[in-house]
């Protein structure tokens, strides 16, 4: 049987990557206060047919709070973790989950995988030092990985960022949000996510290809939270117009390239939202 680790298994995104990873026996580590990723442990670590890397930075606003601990956790163990691949395992395939955030305000929406990288926060500028990471190793080691940029992942479980956060403001009444409402968003079901690495992972080469994980249409955040808000019985939202640190406005991606691994989105967001708010009500 194949095997895999996924790093960050522990996370709503690894989890999910590690449930679809059918056929592979798999184990999973980092993303649990006593189960970090550290070099220890990735020196300990056995060698394994493929690598999925979930694990580092997970927030634009962490990252903002405190750069240099976002650093920390995302670049030094990934390439720790390549030089362990280099000296152990030099056939086994990395697939690394990057983001969008790589593109900051990108000049082309929707956005294709060749769209010149500016990121404007701290953890896309991590995300893209990690991918630099993906190309080095393969240009001067021959290791064989694969890039997936995801954009707005969410689903049941996820108990941070905007879904989350709208559900608990609904549940109380509270529906003030920050920026205009008007921001677009490329909103990709966790499980469509958790599909398209399965997918990507088969295609991993020295050249460390690159494909976009969206659902290639982007939904106002406006229309989001008042679907939220109406499955609640809360009244419409209000927004304040305040623009957001590191918040591009349009984040939509070109999926040209996934579609081409035979791979498409199943869950639109009408449906997943409302999945999500049936979760949320158990939650409670």
């Amino acid at each position: 049987m194949l095997t895999a680790l996924v790093t960050g298994g522990h996370g709503f995104i690894g989890g999910a990557i590690a449930r679809a990873l059918e056929g592979y026996r798999v184990t999973v580590a980092g993303n649990l206060p006593d189960d970090p990723l550290t070099a220890e442990r990735i020196a300990a670590l056995e060698p394994v047919d493929v690598i999925v890397h979930c694990a580092g930075g997970s927030s634009v606003g962490a990252s903002l709070q405190d750069p240099g601990a976002d650093f920390v956790i995302s670049v030094p163990p990934f390439e720790a973790l390549f030089e362990h691949v280099r000296a152990r395992m030099p056939t086994t395939r990395v697939v690394f989950l990057s983001s969008a955030a790589v593109y900051g305000n990108a000049s082309r929406v929707p956005t294709p995988e060749t769209t010149p990288l500016a990121p404007v926060s701290p953890y896309g500028v991590h995300k893209q030092q990690c991918e630099e990471l993906c190309r080095r190793f393969g240009r001067e080691h021959g290791i064989a990985s694969v890039i997936v940029r995801l954009f707005s992942v969410y689903g049941p479980g996820l108990r941070k960022q905007l879904l989350w956060d709208a559900c608990r403001k609904a549940h109380v009444g509270n529906v003030t949000f920050a920026g205009t409402g008007n921001e677009e968003r490329d909103w990709l079901h966790v499980d469509d996510a958790a599909s398209l690495v399965v997918a990507a992972l088969q295609h991993a080469t020295a050249q460390a290809p690159v494909f976009n994980g969206g659902s290639g249409v982007g939904v106002a955040v406006r229309d989001v939270v008042g679907q939220i808000c109406r499955e609640l019985a809360a009244p419409a939202p209000r927004f304040t117009g305040e623009v957001r640190a590191g918040d591009p406005t349009r984040y939509v991606a070109d999926i040209t390239r996934a579609r081409a691994l035979g791979w498409s989105p199943r869950i639109d967001i009408v449906t997943g939202v409302s999945q999500f708010v049936a979760w949320f009500r158990t939650q409670q």
